[in-house]
């Protein structure tokens, strides 16, 4: 699993997917690799990933679509994008923290598919959501 960022500024956002990747148990790697700055190197990242081991990539930069659309077109490899416009062909996810959790759960998914402690912790983590929801159904309820 490779988590990816234009800048050091995105961190802010994608450590939440870190966090979410880090709790269910997935290992991954961070790297910062900028579709504008370091083009070769983002070239490069993409390009080896599957050799390297990874099974999926998660993408995210400011508000653009550049570093997961180029990543994209440089890999067979599934890529997750956070903070994308429409019309890439990447997952896209949504923009901040929600964007970059929910792109650690669905990447967590895609690994959970041929991992089975990954699966058995995604179990727990939706069982923990549903008894949640059943122990506070009162929306007033603090």
């Amino acid at each position: 699993m490779g988590v990816i960022m234009g800048s050091r500024s995105d961190w802010e956002t994608m450590k939440h997917c870190c966090d979410t990747l880090e709790d269910l148990g997935v290992r991954f790697e961070t790297k910062v690799v900028s579709a504008h700055r370091t083009p070769e190197l983002m070239v490069e990242y993409a390009k080896s990933a599957a050799d390297r081991g990874l099974h999926v990539i998660v993408a995210g930069a400011g508000g653009a679509a550049h570093l997961p659309g180029m990543t994209a077109a440089n890999t067979h490899l599934p890529v997750l994008g956070v903070q994308m416009p429409a019309g890439v062909p990447v997952g896209s996810l949504a923009i901040g923290v929600s964007g970059a959790v929910n792109a650690g759960l669905l990447a967590a998914e895609i690994v959970a598919l041929s991992d089975d402690h990954v699966r058995e912790q995604l179990l727990k983590f939706r069982e923990v959501q549903t008894e949640n929801v059943i122990a506070h159904p009162d929306p007033d309820e603090r």
